[in-house]
């Protein structure tokens, strides 16, 4: 409202042809802001007493295994087309089968002068740096 109030008296103080219509559209934005308000808050459906809550599903599993023998199901990112089909084991690189797919390694046990190494240090420090300031204030 101060704003508002401002931008009203210096139209009537001072006013030359260039100045004055400057001003006046920033007048007519400040009324127009007033003038809207804010957004109105959007109504949650189901939310009442007596509604039922609505059930979230996952995607549906499949449990075909000759289709999961022979596609890699859910890699199709897409709405529309089928999953790509698996190949044989030769026609894919040989580091995807020397993969971790368990937890990770301890640091203990890792090469020190090895990339993973310091990595994993480097996350553990910053673990450990976030828990020591956890409860500290700014």
């Amino acid at each position: 409202m101060s704003g508002y109030i401002v931008f009203r008296t210096a139209t009537l103080t001072k006013c030359t042809t260039s100045s004055c219509a400057a001003v006046l559209c920033r007048t007519n934005v400040m009324n127009r802001v007033q003038w809207c308000g804010y957004a109105k808050k959007v109504v949650a459906k189901g939310k009442g007493k007596g509604a039922m809550k609505e059930e979230l599903t996952g995607p549906e599993v499949c449990k075909d295994p000759v289709k999961l023998t022979s596609y890699a199901v859910g890699v199709n990112i897409f709405k529309q087309g089928e999953d790509p089909k698996l190949k044989s084991p030769e026609e894919y690189p040989p580091w995807l089968f020397n993969m971790n797919l368990g937890a990770a390694k301890k640091l203990h046990e890792l090469e020190s002068d090895t990339w993973e190494y310091w990595k994993r240090l480097r996350k553990e420090n910053m673990w450990r740096f976030n828990r020591l300031h956890k409860g500290k204030k700014f």
